[in-house]
């Protein structure tokens, strides 16, 4: 998903810059060294590492190991790779699950590591955090302008629709698109709906990001990027429904995990730097809807 939205982002704002997309059908990040071949082939100005093993909070919950293991392969073996063949810039995508379970303030990015991470999340989050450790060691170490982004939840075309993997937002609008396909009376939301989260359009992420190379040095080394705004699980579906056109009503099993009651990011530090993102929920709700529809047809 946010590597389709770069390499989009890329064209439209950089069309005389050479871009290498690799995809897994190119080079699988876990094998290090097909890994490193590709970047001492490439030998690029600035690497944007976004490729990451992602998953819903059930399938976390049901195999936790390639969410460690596939995540600290792949992380050691790009970055390892860029240091040997002195690639001056890389940005690392990590992930807001760095942060700790407890909530008692918008996340500041000092707050990493303060506190117990969350359960489900754990392997993923561990990943994560040597990810972004290994970046800020490298560019001490080295001299190099290496520096992680901790985006909030993302959400955008391209995402992965089937519910065994999806984020919440593609798996919220599936749901709701079948419910309103097959005439259902009602959709499911796990637990109480109550939680709360912040999703971030992965255009407006990229879109940014994208202007920033090549400035990297002037980040601190780990950077916020959240919208700013954060919903309730429910609300969420409730633009779902809006969006799809469904009049079903919603239904909740208790019996399923929440997650965390909330985790909002306080991206103060990058709008000093001009960060924003100006896509509203319900604008972006409807692109991604109309990309589900256009991979269905």
């Amino acid at each position: 998903m946010l590597g389709h939205a770069f390499a989009r982002q890329w064209t439209a704002r950089r069309p005389d810059d050479r871009l290498t997309a690799l995809t897994r059908v190119e080079v699988d990040l876990r094998d290090q060294a097909a890994v490193r071949r590709a970047v001492l082939e490439i030998r690029p100005d600035v690497i944007v590492h976004a490729a990451a093993k992602v998953g819903g909070i059930g399938a976390k919950i049901a195999a936790p190991v390639p969410f460690l293991l596939d995540n600290l392969q792949m992380d050691a073996n790009v970055i390892s790779s860029a240091i040997e063949a002195e690639v001056p810039e890389l940005l690392y995508i990590g992930s807001a699950a760095v942060y700790p379970e407890r909530y008692d303030h918008p996340f500041v990015e000092a707050d990493v590591l303060t506190g117990a991470l969350e359960k489900a999340n754990e392997g993923y989050a561990i990943a994560k955090v040597a990810g972004a450790r290994l970046t800020e060691y490298a560019s001490r170490q080295f001299g190099l302008h290496y520096r992680t982004a901790l985006p909030s939840n993302l959400y955008g075309p391209d995402d992965h629709f089937d519910l065994e993997s999806a984020h919440l937002i593609a798996a919220v609008l599936n749901k709701v698109h079948t419910a309103k396909t097959e005439g259902a009376e009602s959709v499911l939301v796990w637990g109480d709906g109550s939680a709360r989260r912040e999703f971030t359009l992965s255009d407006d992420l990229a879109g940014w990001v994208v202007g920033e190379l090549g400035s990297l040095g002037r980040w601190p080394d780990v950077l916020n990027l959240g919208c700013g705004d954060d919903r309730s699980v429910a609300e969420y579906y409730e633009v779902a429904t809006r969006v799809v056109g469904y009049t079903g009503r919603l239904e909740y099993d208790l019996s399923k995990p929440s997650g965390v009651p909330r985790r909002l990011l306080d991206s103060s530090a990058a709008r000093a730097l001009g960060w924003d993102a100006p896509t509203s929920i319900e604008d972006g709700f409807a692109l991604v809807y109309r990309n589900f529809l256009e991979r269905q047809a």
